[in-house]
C-alpha cells in the first residue's frame, strides 16, 4: 500500500496515478512518506520513521526526460538549441536558435560563420555535459533518467 506524499491518505490501488482525495499526482509532494504515510519535514530526504528515500527516482518518474536523448540532441542539433527545448530551458534554447539564424544570415559578411561555429561548440559541450552527468536535471528540476 502506498500513501500520498501531499495529504497522507492511502491510494486505492498500487497502480493509481493520482490521489483521489487531494488530486496530487503520485510521487509528488513531500509532506508525508509514500511508504508508511507518516508526516515528514519539508526538507527531509529520507523518512525518519521507515528510512525510505523521499527523493523522486528519475527512472520511475513518468515526466523524467532521457539523458541519452538530450545529450545526443545537444551534440548533433545543439546550435539550434533543440536539447534545451527538450529539457525545458526555453530561454537558453531561443538564444541559441536566434544566434544561429543571425549567424547564417550574416555568413556572407564572414562574421556569421564565426557565430554559428561558436554556438555549435556551445551545443556540443552541453551535450557532452549532459551525457557525463554534469547537467542532471531538466528545466523543472526533475532528474534526468538513464
Amino acid at each position: 500500500m502506498y500513501f500520498c506524499r501531499n495529504c497522507g491518505s492511502s491510494y486505492q490501488t498500487d497502480d493509481a496515478v493520482i490521489c483521489v482525495k487531494c488530486g496530487c499526482p503520485k510521487g509528488q509532494g513531500n509532506n508525508f512518506c509514500p511508504n508508511c504515510g507518516k508526516p515528514v519535514p519539508q526538507t527531509s530526504t529520507v523518512c525518519l520513521n521507515c528510512g525510505v528515500s523521499l527523493m523522486p527516482d528519475a527512472n520511475t518518474n513518468p515526466n523524467a526526460k532521457s539523458k541519452m536523448a538530450a545529450g545526443l540532441l545537444g551534440i548533433f542539433l545543439g546550435s539550434f538549441g533543440v536539447h534545451n527545448f527538450y529539457l525545458g530551458y526555453t530561454t537558453k534554447a531561443v538564444i541559441q536558435l536566434v544566434c544561429t539564424i543571425v549567424g547564417i544570415l550574416l555568413s556572407c559578411f564572414g562574421i556569421g560563420a564565426l557565430i554559428v561555429f561558436g554556438i555549435s561548440i556551445w551545443g556540443l559541450v552541453e551535450g557532452i555535459m549532459i551525457l557525463c552527468g554534469s547537467i542532471k536535471v531538466d528545466g523543472q528540476g526533475n532528474p534526468l533518467k538513464d
